[in-house]
């Protein structure tokens, strides 16, 4: 391993040591999802898979 290598495993480690925490307590203190919250996550997520299979279908 070059020192490149051993810089970004370094950088990697620090990250998690210091966002890990973070996300724990946002996971903890999110608020809860509702039915409107899913359709609005559903349809966009649909509508790009159908683009997705037109642009398939049209290759």
């Amino acid at each position: 391993m070059d020192w490149m290598q051993i810089a970004s495993a370094l950088a990697l480690i620090m990250f998690l040591i210091i966002l890990f925490p973070a996300a724990l307590e946002m996971m903890k203190n999110s608020p809860k999802a509702t039915s409107s919250d899913w359709k609005a996550v559903i349809v966009p997520l649909i509508i790009i898979i159908l683009f997705i299979m037109l642009l398939i279908r049209l290759v």
